[in-house]
């Protein structure tokens, strides 16, 4: 079992795709395909399913895709201790976002990042808390923005950004308790593992709301074009507003602090490797955030909710 075959097959896992790991990898299809196969006779097990979309994993590649993480930290900590603090950094970077933060936070932080290290190839993936958690503790993802806190004994966690969540309705709701005197309440989220949809819950069923349905997106446009269309209703960061092209067709019902406030973390596994990459795009994302006052919630809009009218 060699490191190059190690190397190979873990670009091929976290990509899910022979064509993209050897594009990652500079290289072509055949040497990925070749590496795979030596590493599969070796062992004596096939460790990738191929299909027509692509590649997952066998329940051995599951297996084996920890300790092919854990071989390539190894391995890049060796060549930076050997290369010294000045080596330039390279490689794949693979993280994942909240889809809100990747419209609200990560454009500028990316833009800057890319301009100075255009070596790094960087690989964003986007899902909810959830999912991307699941995804950094399987080594898929070397790190990954996410709802805080975490509270997993292998996460190691680190607040970036605060950001004031706000219900969003269509306009002719100026009050969530006229939701109560309604039929059945949509409540519109991103899938399973979205950190917002119990809080939303929650304060629905303080307004007076019995009956909810759930409504799952796999995109904020796809939520925030339905909650201006009156399909249902929305809980969503108001920094949103300042992004979207249906800021001026939701009305935004502000909350309270304790209700409205949420921290975005970047999470990472605590055996895992930072990479110089991973380094170098951390103190891009730090410096974001003190340019901007450590990530100070956003907005001072004056709405009513549950019968009360704030100003902030």
């Amino acid at each position: 079992m060699e490191s190059t075959q190690l190397r190979v097959f873990a670009a091929v896992a976290q990509l899910g795709s022979i064509t993209r790991a050897a594009e990652a990898l500079h290289t072509v299809q055949s040497n990925v395909t070749m590496h795979i196969k030596a590493l599969e006779g070796e062992l004596g097990v096939l460790l990738l399913n191929r299909h027509r979309r692509g590649v997952s994993l066998t329940r051995a590649g599951e297996q084996l895709l920890p300790f092919a993480m854990k071989s390539q930290g190894v391995l890049e900590a060796a060549r930076q201790a050997i290369a010294g603090p000045d080596r330039r950094p390279n490689g794949l970077l693979r993280l994942g976002t909240l889809e809100t933060t990747a419209a609200i936070r990560l454009p500028q932080i990316v833009a800057r990042f890319g301009s100075k290290y255009s070596d790094v190839d960087l690989s964003l993936t986007t899902g909810t808390t959830g999912s991307l958690t699941q995804e950094v503790l399987e080594y898929r993802l070397e790190g990954a923005f996410v709802a805080g806190p975490a509270l997993d004994p292998e996460i190691a966690a680190e607040k970036m950004f605060v950001e004031e969540l706000a219900i969003m309705t269509t306009p002719r709701i100026t009050d969530l308790r006229q939701l109560a005197a309604g039929d059945d309440v949509k409540m519109l989220v991103f899938r399973q593992g979205c950190s917002y949809r119990v809080r939303l819950e929650q304060i629905l069923h303080a307004a007076g709301v019995e009956k909810i349905k759930v409504m799952e997106f796999g995109t904020l446009d796809g939520i925030m074009g339905c909650t201006a269309a009156g399909l249902g209703v929305t809980m969503l960061p108001k920094a949103l507003l300042k992004t979207t092209e249906h800021r001026n067709k939701v009305r935004v019902h502000t909350l309270e602090p304790e209700e409205a406030r949420v921290e975005t973390v970047f999470i990472r596994r605590k055996d895992g490797f930072v990479s110089p990459a991973m380094a170098a795009f951390l103190e891009f994302a730090r410096k974001f955030s003190n340019e901007r006052g450590q990530g100070r919630a956003n907005g001072h809009a004056r709405s009513t909710v549950n019968g009360r009218t704030k100003a902030r």
